[in-house]
C-alpha cells in the first residue's frame, strides 16, 4: 500500500506498509531487518514489527498508518517504509523478502536442532532440563506453565509478565521441585554454561544468586579476575525479593547451592528488597552450612561479618569477600576434637603487615585484648591466637632480618605446624630489592612437610599467605605465588584478604559441624549438573549454546491460535482440563 507521506519531510514522498500474514519473527530478526532496510539508498526510515496491538499503536503514532495495519494480527509481520519514490519502496520490499528468505535458509541449513512444537522438542531432547523463554510477554506466562508441566525448569527472559503470573509460576515451580528464574531474568549460568546475557568464567566454587542481571555479571567477572571461579549463577528476576513474590526463587536457589557439592561460598545480589523479605532471606542465610556474602543495592543494614553472613556495600567487595571465604566451610574442628583449643598463629616478616593482620583478626574474632603484648615481637596474643613480628629487634640481634635471611622463619614454621595447638598458620612474603632471592622457595618445603605430617596425624591445619610484590620484582611474583600454592598454602591477593580468610577459618574452631543440607530436588539437581536446553524464542541464544556444545533444541515458536488472544485463552482452558 502506498500513500502520501503526510507529516514526513518535504523530500520524502511515499509511505508503504506491507503486511505478511502468519510470518512470525523474533525481536532480534526484526531489529536486523529494520536496520538493513533503513540503510538502503533512498529510504528515510523503515520499521519491522509483529502486528500486536501495542506494536500497531507504535507504528500508527510514528506515522506508519494504513488500512492494512488495522487488520494485522500478532502473527503477522508488518513492514513500514518511508522512501523517496515508488521505485525505492518496491526495491525495499523486495530486499525485505530477500533478507527474510536468507534468514530462513540460514536457519534450515544450521546444524542446530529445531522443532515446531514442545512435544517435538521434547522428543528431540528427551532429557532436557531447562527452557529458556524469550517470547513476547503476553504469551510468556502461558508457555511457562506448559513448560513446568513438562517437567522443565524455566528461565524467563521475557518481560511484561504480571506480578500475579509471576507468583503463580513460582508457586507451581516450588511445588514441583523446579525453578522459575524471572521474568525479566537476563543472566544465569550452570556448571560453566552461560545463559542469555552472561560471561564465560573460570570454573570454581563461588555460587551466585542474583536479583540483578548486570550485578550478577559483575560479581562473576570480578571473582574470575581475582583468581577464583564460579560454580553456578541463578538469576531470580528483579521482583523476586518484593513483598508480593516473597523471595520464592531466592529461597530455592540458596537451598540448592547449599546442597551443591561444587559450591563453597554463596553470593546474594539484589536490587532493593522489601524489608520483611530481606529479613527472612537473611535468617535463611544464617542457617546455611556455607558462608553467604550479600550485596543489596540499597546498602547493608550492618556492614561486615555477622554469623554466617557477610554484608557488603559494592559488587566488587562482594566478589572479594567471597573469594576470601573459599575453603572456609570445609574447615571444622568440633568441640570433641583434640584440636578444639587450637588457634591461629601468624609468623610475619613485615612489621606493619603484622599490625594490619592483628587488627583485622582481633576485630573479626571479637578478641577483647589490646595490640602489643608483654613478650617482645608479639603483636597480638589472645588465648591460642598469636601474631608474631619476626622482624622485631628481639629476633634480629646477631642475625639478618628475616626478609633477607628466611632461615629463622623456616625453622619456626616447622615447629609451629608440628604443634597440635596450631590450626591456622598465617604468613607474609615480601619481594623486592634487598629481600631474599627466593623467599617463598625457602619456606615452601617446611610448609609442605608440616602439612603432610599434620594430615598423617589426622589434624586439620591450614596455611594462608599473601605476597607483597610486583611482576617486575627480581624474585618473580607469579613464581613466588606458585611456589606457595604448590606447597599447600592458600594464597590471597593482599595481606588484608589473607588475614580475613585466616580469621574466618579460626572462627570455625570449636564450632559444631553444620548439619548436612537437604539434597536439592531432582529437577534442580539435574540442572546444576549441566543444562540441556529447549530454547523458546530468540534463536541467537540457542546458536550460542550450540557453539559451546551444549545440548539444545530451538523450538520455532509462533503465537498460539494465530495470535488471536481470545481463541488462545479458550485453547489454554481446554488444555488445562
Amino acid at each position: 500500500m502506498s500513500a502520501p507521506a503526510g507529516s514526513f519531510p518535504q523530500e520524502v514522498v511515499l509511505l508503504t506498509v506491507v503486511v505478511q500474514k502468519n510470518h512470525y519473527q523474533d525481536s532480534v530478526a526484526l531489529m536486523v531487518l529494520s536496520r538493513a532496510l533503513s540503510d538502503l539508498p533512498g529510504v528515510d526510515r523503515a520499521s519491522a514489527m509483529m502486528g500486536t496491538p501495542a506494536n500497531k499503536g507504535i507504528l500508527t503514532d510514528t506515522g506508519f498508518e494504513a488500512p492494512e495495519l488495522a487488520a494485522a494480527t500478532p502473527a503477522d509481520l508488518v513492514i513500514g517504509i518511508v522512501a523517496e519514490d515508488a521505485e525505492v519502496c518496491r526495491d525495499a520490499v523486495s530486499r525485505a523478502d530477500e533478507l527474510l528468505a536468507a534468514q530462513a535458509s540460514a536457519a534450515s541449513g544450521s546444524s542446530m536442532r529445531r522443532a515446531h512444537s514442545l512435544v517435538r522438542a521434547r522428543t528431540a531432547l528427551p532429557d532436557a532440563n531447562l527452557a529458556l523463554v524469550s517470547v513476547p510477554g503476553a504469551y510468556a506466562a502461558a508457555e511457562a506453565r506448559h513448560l513446568l508441566d513438562a517437567g522443565l525448569n524455566v528461565m524467563l527472559f521475557s518481560d511484561n509478565v504480571t506480578l500475579a503470573d509471576e507468583v503463580d509460576l513460582k508457586t507451581r515451580a516450588g511445588e514441583a521441585g523446579l525453578l522459575v528464574m524471572g521474568p525479566d531474568c537476563g543472566t544465569s549460568a550452570f556448571n560453566g554454561v552461560p545463559l542469555a546475557f552472561a560471561n564465560l568464567c573460570t570454573a570454581g566454587s563461588v555460587g551466585v544468586v542474583g536479583a540483578s542481571g548486570t550485578g550478577t555479571q559483575e560479581v562473576m567477572t570480578q571473582v574470575d579476575r581475582l583468581g577464583a571461579g564460579i560454580s553456578h549463577a541463578i538469576g531470580l528476576g528483579g521482583r523476586d525479593l518484593s513483598d508480593q513474590v516473597g523471595g520464592r526463587t531466592a529461597t530455592q536457589a540458596l537451598a540448592a547451592l547449599d546442597a551443591d557439592p561444587a559450591t563453597d561460598v554463596i553470593v546474594l545480589v539484589s536490587k532493593p528488597p522489601a524489608p520483611a523479605v530481606r529479613a527472612r532471606i537473611d535468617a535463611i542465610a544464617q542457617g546455611l552450612s556455607k558462608p553467604v556474602v550479600t550485596m543489596f543495592v540499597d546498602g547493608p543494614h550492618d556492614v561486615g561479618r555477622h554469623g554466617n553472613v557477610t554484608a557488603t556495600t559494592t559488587l566488587a567487595e562482594a566478589a572479594a569477600r567471597a573469594v576470601e571465604l573459599v575453603g572456609v566451610s570445609s574447615f571444622t574442628l568440633s568441640p570433641d576434637d583434640d584440636g578444639a583449643a587450637a588457634g591461629l598463629i601468624g609468623l610475619y616478616t613485615g612489621g606493619t603487615l603484622a599490625d594490619e593482620a592483628a587488627v583485622i583478626i582481633r576485630d573479626a574474632l571479637d578478641l577483647d585484648v589490646p595490640l602489643g603484648a608483654e613478650d617482645p615481637g608479639v603483636v597480638l596474643s589472645a588465648g591460642p591466637h598469636r601474631i608474631i613480628d619476626l622482624g622485631d629487634d628481639v629476633f634480629t640481634q646477631g642475625r639478618p632480618h628475616p626478609m633477607i635471611d628466611p632461615a629463622l622463619r623456616a625453622e619456626k614454621i616447622v615447629t609451629t605446624l608440628a604443634d597440635p595447638a596450631t590450626a591456622v598458620l598465617l604468613l607474609d612474603v615480601v619481594l623486592g630489592h634487598g629481600s631474599a632471592a627466593d623467599p617463598a622457595g625457602a619456606i615452601a618445603g617446611p610448609i609442605r612437610e608440616g602439612l603432610e605430617k599434620a594430615h598423617a596425624e589426622g589434624r586439620q591445619v591450614r596455611v594462608v599467605a599473601s605476597v607483597c610484590g610486583t611482576a617486575r620484582d627480581e624474585q618473580g611474583l607469579t613464581e613466588q605465588v606458585a611456589a606457595l600454592a604448590e606447597a599447600g598454602a592458600r594464597v590471597l591477593p593482599s595481606n588484608a584478604a589473607a588475614a580475613r580468610h585466616a580469621a574466618a577459618l579460626a572462627a570455625r574452631i570449636g564450632q559444631p559441624t553444620p548439619a548436612a543440607p537437604s539434597p536439592a530436588p531432582a529437577g534442580i539437581a539435574g540442572l546444576l549438573a549441566g543444562p540441556k536446553v529447549i530454547n523458546v524464542g530468540l534463536a541467537g541464544f540457542a546458536e550460542e549454546l550450540a557453539g559451546l556444545h551444549v545440548p539444545v533444541v530451538q523450538w520455532s515458536w509462533a503465537p498460539p491460535a494465530g495470535g488471536d488472544a481470545r481463541l488462545a485463552r479458550i485453547v489454554e482452558r481446554l488444555l488445562a482440563r
